[in-house]
């Protein structure tokens, strides 16, 4: 018979999260890579289009590596397939 095994359960956990993300991110893992790549980009003519004012954005460096990540994992084509959002938003 398996032995029984239980995720770790305690009421008096402070947080529901690790201190770090990257803690539960594999050393190996394509996110790193992405993570890594993007870093390494020059994006100033991207962030010189930024003119300012009005709410805070996001970081272009971080939207561009969700977008590429969401990309190597097929997330933007079952968007295109599942999504009436992303449907009518793809070009013809």
């Amino acid at each position: 018979m398996a032995k029984v095994v239980f995720k770790d359960y305690s009421q008096g956990q402070i947080s529901l999260f690790p201190t770090r993300l990257d803690e539960k991110i594999p050393e190996d893992s394509p996110a790193r890579l992405v993570n890594q790549v993007v870093d390494n980009l020059d994006i100033r003519s991207i962030m010189d289009g930024y003119q300012g004012g009005g709410c805070s954005a996001y970081h272009p460096r971080m939207m561009l590596k969700i977008v590429l990540f969401a990309y190597l994992n097929n997330v933007i084509e079952d968007r295109l397939r599942d999504s009436m959002w992303f449907m009518w938003t793809a070009p013809k």
